[in-house]
């Protein structure tokens, strides 16, 4: 979210009519064998390296699986937000057993993901949702259904979660299993850091950040029941995640047991 890249698409001509459009506009970038996504802006919104479809890129992503750590089995995982598909074509890949749900209100970000970012076409597994992910945490045949949300919710100016209220994350508290974990993608250097965290801190049992990565990006744990942190057992299970996915789950770990 921190990466600022110059977008290949050309701003909108000034001889056009002015409008004010809905959403901002999904524009690409590549570079070194990586495309990225943008809201017309240098921001990156994510990103994916084309020979690795399937795989987390960036850093802040690849924290965003760290409930590994404490599931190894989930059955129902959902995605708020979209980007460009790299959590959800991962969790659809990694895990058989579970069902996928990705939530996404831009409809040109859920084209983009089909065309430039290999998104799986939906079936019985995956699921694309052209929705408010605030509707959708408020759903009530959505309460208690998720192992994992994984929350990444940013608009064109990346200045903060667009949802950052306490309501907003009791409703996602209340989507979870009792023993359901929440991720949240946000900016550690940013006034809406403190703001999020309070709010997280007050609808879920038990908050932990990891170390900031890029240039900000600080990915939150959101435990609906207080865990037990033991060393010796996560290790054993931080290896077996490196083994099985190369993901750096013994960097998560070592973030995770210096949290205060």
């Amino acid at each position: 979210m921190l990466i600022r890249r110059k977008s290949i698409e050309q701003a909108e001509s000034s001889r056009r009519p002015a409008r004010k459009p809905k959403f901002a506009p999904v524009t690409l970038s590549e570079q070194d064998g990586v495309r990225y996504l943008h809201f017309g802006t240098e921001w990156v919104q994510g990103a994916m390296r084309i020979r690795k479809p399937d795989w987390p890129e960036l850093e802040y992503a690849q924290q965003m699986m760290a409930w590994m750590l404490f599931i190894d089995a989930p059955r129902d995982i959902a995605q708020l937000g979209l980007g460009t598909g790299a959590l959800t074509k991962f969790c659809y890949k990694t895990f058989a057993d579970a069902q996928v749900t990705a939530v996404e209100l831009n409809a040109s970000v859920i084209a983009v993901c089909e065309s430039m970012f290999k998104m799986p076409p939906p079936d019985p597994r995956l699921a694309v949702l052209e929705m408010d992910a605030l509707d959708f945490v408020n759903d009530p045949a959505n309460a208690g259904r998720f192992d994992v949300l994984q929350c990444d919710l940013y608009d064109a100016t990346a200045k903060g979660p667009v949802l950052d209220t306490p309501e907003f994350y009791q409703s996602c508290c209340a989507c979870l299993t009792p023993a359901g974990i929440m991720t949240v993608n946000l900016f550690g250097d940013h006034p809406s850091f403190n703001k999020n965290l309070k709010a997280m801190k007050f609808a879920f049992a038990h908050v932990i950040c990891l170390p900031e990565v890029h240039d900000g990006n600080v990915v939150a744990l959101c435990f609906a029941s207080k865990p037990t942190i033991d060393g010796a057992a996560l290790a054993t299970r931080a290896a077996a995640i490196v083994a099985a996915t190369k993901l750096p789950a013994k960097a998560w770990l070592k973030g995770l047991l210096a949290a205060p």
